[in-house]
């Protein structure tokens, strides 16, 4: 009977650990098109619950996160992806259509549910085409549960994602990339702060009418953010940039970078914080300048020679009215082609000491992806080793769980390139690619090495900076290199000591990075760059890894392709 008793105590106990105070955080979501001028333009953007960037998702580590999302958009389909998220125990819930789910048809409701493993800076965003640029963003703040701190201390918390805003629709974008003669998108009208710009009405070539076009519209009023002074914040500062690589500064403070996509970084200060699509920073920002005034907070496109001008918004000291415009002028950003910069903020970036988590010391498997520019048939696409990826009909979880293998190729994808004879330096013949399906196969449990390697484009002396996202994993960033790889020389400089842990990262103009990740979440996983143009035209891949591990799927994520006649009547 004692030993019951004990047994009984022992339970209880369990239930009392610090992982039962999870909670379920329940949202209702409805996706919907409106008219907004969030630069001063008026056009269709896609809202959720009637604002874009959407509601922010707060959490604590460990909660259950349940999201409706109801798909008003009449004659548009939809998907959501959780960016950063791992979705362990959950793919079919990564929300990426076409790999782990089908879309969500006009007038249905989709539930989305997934746990939050770990605190930090997260993203959510629309999967499906080019749709996320059309206004389906927002943060996802996950904080320590009750009683634990952060290696870091400040008094308050704000998030601000970064973007650029086209005033073309996602249809005409995409219309043209698929189109013979080629058209490109071309440079963004604006950069976004949270939401805000502005775009000068009476510099637009035709004149637009003030019924199109209103610079005193409130709706496009500077974003502001009030600060009080002598505190120390945490901006969580983010990018969705549908193309342009960034910069952030705000005028006369310096950064301090303490988190890289829910990751602790040993600080380091900076005056630009340099930011690609996808990433997600933690800065600490001390207001410790002349409280009488307020300060710009200036974003810029880097890497590109753009026309866009500069995004603005105001760090408002109280108790300065939050709308008083700087006496100054705003500062100038970084030079838009000078990568040295770039590059040695992404070699500064380490675990920081006391959360460092070491990568194994081998890789069983290493696979290099040749980011080139190529002529399909006639169309620009964007490769890997001089294949396009295109999505599937049937979903690949779905087509590898239920035996539809013939949905797709099954000639796998090649994991390397010519690389003795295929000069990265120079403008390619590249008219003999091909479009594929294929996906990698992946040992579960197996240690896994990607090599980035970025070449020139279908330009002469001209390579882009591509930020590539891993659904479903974190990965150890264990490199960055100018020029062609080295499979003999380069490994032997990996650092193994201290690597930052991070789903998005870039590899740089005419340069290299190398990443190590385990496969060991089962499930279907796209990898891609994070540009929405260069994905839509091919720049992506696919991983599967431990498929008969998968529990059964939901039937909420089907009825596209084969998957139709899975549905029972």
């Amino acid at each position: 009977m004692m030993k019951f008793f004990a047994l009984c105590f022992f339970v209880i106990s369990l239930i009392n650990i610090p992982i039962a105070d999870a909670r379920i955080r329940h949202y209702k979501w409805e996706l919907k098109y409106e008219y907004k001028s969030p630069d001063c333009y008026k056009k269709l953007v896609i809202t959720i619950n009637g604002r874009t960037p959407g509601p922010t998702i707060l959490a604590k580590q460990n909660d259950t996160v349940i999201v409706e999302v109801k798909n008003s958009l009449l004659t548009e389909n939809t998907a959501i992806h959780w960016h950063g998220i791992r979705q362990i125990g959950t793919p079919w819930f990564d929300g990426t259509e076409g790999v782990t789910q089908c879309p969500i048809l006009p007038g249905d409701t989709f539930v989305y549910k997934f746990v939050v493993d770990r605190p930090g800076t997260y993203l959510y965003h629309a999967h499906y085409g080019m749709q996320r640029e059309a206004g389906i963003y927002g943060s996802i703040r996950v904080a320590l549960p009750d009683g634990e701190s952060e290696p870091f201390a400040y008094d308050y918390d704000r998030s601000i994602i970064l973007t650029d805003w086209y005033h073309k629709s996602t249809y005409e974008q995409a219309a043209g990339l698929s189109s013979i003669p080629f058209q490109w998108v071309g440079e963004p009208q604006s950069l976004l702060i949270q939401g805000k710009g502005r775009f000068d009405c009476s510099a637009a070539n035709p004149p637009l009418k003030a019924d199109v076009c209103n610079n005193t519209n409130p709706e496009c009023s500077l974003y502001s953010t009030t600060v009080v002074p002598g505190k120390t914040y945490r901006l969580r500062i983010s990018s969705l940039s549908a193309l342009s690589a960034l910069s952030f500064q705000i005028e006369g403070h310096n950064m301090t970078v303490v988190e890289a996509d829910g990751h602790y970084v040993e600080p380091f200060v900076v005056k630009n914080l340099f930011i690609y699509s996808g990433e997600t920073y933690s800065v600490l920002v001390k207001t410790d300048q002349d409280p009488s005034r307020n300060y710009w907070a200036t974003t810029n496109v880097v890497s590109r020679n753009a026309t866009t001008p500069p995004g603005l918004a105001i760090f408002n000291y109280y108790p300065n009215h939050p709308r008083r415009s700087p006496p100054t002028i705003p500062p100038s950003g970084p030079m838009w082609n000078d990568i040295a910069p770039r590059f040695n903020q992404s070699v500064a970036i380490k675990a920081r000491r006391g959360h460092i988590y070491p990568p194994p010391a081998t890789s069983d498997r290493v696979i290099v992806l040749l980011n080139t520019q190529n002529t399909v048939n006639g169309n620009v696409r964007w490769s890997v080793n001089k294949v396009s990826f295109n999505i599937p009909h049937t979903p690949y979880l779905i087509a590898l769980k239920e035996n539809l293998l013939h949905t797709f190729s099954q000639t796998p994808p090649p994991e390397g390139y010519d690389f003795k004879n295929y000069d990265i330096f120079a403008r390619q013949n590249n008219t003999n690619a091909t479009t594929s399906d294929a996906i990698y196969r992946l040992q579960l449990n197996s240690t896994v090495d990607i090599i980035l390697q970025n070449a020139n484009t279908m330009n002469p002396n001209n390579s882009e900076t591509h930020p590539w996202h891993l659904h479903g994993h974190d990965f150890w960033v264990l490199g960055y290199g100018k020029g062609k790889f080295d499979p003999i020389n380069d490994p032997k400089n990996y650092n193994l000591v201290d690597p930052i842990m991070k789903n998005t990262v870039p590899v740089h103009p005419f340069g290299w990075t190398a990443l190590r990740f385990k496969a060991d979440n089962p499930g279907v996983w796209a990898f891609h760059c994070h540009i929405e143009s260069h994905f839509f035209m091919g720049m992506g891949v696919v991983f599967e890894e431990g498929i008969e591990r998968v529990g059964k799927l939901p039937s909420s994520i089907m009825g596209c392709g084969e998957t139709k006649r899975l549905l029972k009547p």
